[in-house]
């Protein structure tokens, strides 16, 4: 079965990492720009890091048969310094023109300050200016829910196109409201701060799979890109098909991410045999 991992910080990855995962069925990932474990002090960090995952990355994956992409941003956690976010965000347009760069993200919010929300509104339009995806964060459980709603609160006042936002790290408590207002979801299989292999396919078969993503994140903290595969062994060992699983870790990935045309990789249908 082909897998995309469309939320992946392989940069915190080891090259061991994607051996497994390209004998386990991935085909792609997608890595998002992050925090680094610490604020950065410097616009030119943030660049010298763009550059790593827009073209360095790309060369890793490909030495094992995986296709890499990117998105860039600043995080959401780095947003209190606003000359700083500024200055990153003037240039960013470079890289959102590289082969592999597919949209924003992830922007976001952290504590829902207001310069946090000056920055998610700043990322919006940047990506509106040059129509390309958005990638966003919601906080960690603490203040999952309020910092959900205000971010379709801020997107509301904002005429996007919901088609074209992955609002990321949904759970229980907040996944049904952003699909009622239009957007992508996504649950990140994470052990520690959000959601689990089980809760993912137990919200799968609640609400469907239309708009709907899975990703194992999979940074530099307590985390495993395999989650990824323990959800579709758990979503398979609950009765559904093979070309059902296929619809919600290959299909969706490339329906939102092909929205970019950069972004290729097309969905697939299994034969009734194989199936």
């Amino acid at each position: 079965m082909q897998i995309i991992q469309p939320h992946y910080h392989a940069i915190a990855r080891t090259a061991q990492d994607y051996e497994k995962m390209a004998m386990s069925g991935v085909v792609a990932v997608a890595e998002p720009a992050f925090w680094a474990g610490y604020d950065r002090r410097h616009p030119e960090t943030f660049i010298d890091y763009f550059v790593q995952i827009t073209e360095f990355e790309p060369t890793r994956a490909a030495q094992y048969g995986i296709r890499h992409f990117s998105w860039v941003a600043v995080n959401p956690k780095e947003a209190e310094n606003e000359e700083l976010t500024n200055e990153v965000l003037s240039q960013m347009p470079e890289f959102l023109d590289k082969p592999t760069c597919l949209g924003v993200g992830e922007t976001g919010l952290h504590k829902s300050t207001k310069k946090e929300i000056a920055s998610l509104q700043a990322h919006v339009e940047l990506a509106m200016k040059h129509d390309q995806l958005v990638l966003i964060h919601t906080p960690h459980l603490s203040d999952k829910a309020h910092g959900t709603q205000v971010t379709l609160d801020v997107l509301k006042e904002m005429n996007v196109d919901p088609e074209k936002v992955w609002i990321d790290h949904a759970e229980e408590q907040t996944i049904e409201s952003i699909l009622d207002a239009g957007y992508w979801a996504g649950m990140t299989l994470y052990p520690i701060t959000k959601c689990s292999p089980r809760r993912a396919v137990d919200i799968l078969e609640k609400y469907g799979s239309e708009r709907l993503l899975v990703n194992s994140s999979a940074d530099w903290g307590p985390s495993d890109p395999f989650t990824l595969q323990e959800c579709v062994l758990e979503f398979r060992s609950r009765g559904h098909g093979l070309q059902e699983a296929i619809e919600i870790f290959h299909n969706n990935p490339c329906r939102f991410l092909g929205q970019n045309p950069k972004f290729d990789i097309k969905p697939i249908k299994v034969s009734t045999e194989e199936e």
